[in-house]
């Protein structure tokens, strides 16, 4: 894997990772008793966005470092055997005929 595929490949597992991160501990305004005049009570009363983004930046770590080892150790499958590649690509000289 090159470092421009591994660094698309974490920016990618990082955003997705957020979406799910996001509502980790969310205490709504209805919840809290303190609704702001103008917004609607399920919206949050208070936002920590330094900690959800070290959750989300420690989880999304975890997920791409499976993700690149099962990419790199082939468990999806997704490198054709070595036999199957023509010959000029294994390595072996072709036969001219």
């Amino acid at each position: 894997m090159t470092i421009a595929l591994g660094m698309a490949l974490y920016f990618m597992v990082w955003w997705l990772v957020l979406f799910a991160v996001l509502p980790f501990g969310v205490v709504t305004q209805d919840e809290s008793a303190d609704v702001v005049p103008g917004t609607p009570g399920s919206a949050p009363s208070r936002f920590n966005w330094r900690k959800i983004f070290l959750i989300n930046t420690v989880v999304a770590t975890v997920a791409f470092a499976v993700v690149w080892t099962a990419l790199e150790k082939n468990w999806l499958g997704t490198t054709p055997p070595v036999e199957d590649a023509p010959a000029v690509l294994r390595g072996s000289p072709s036969n001219p005929s």
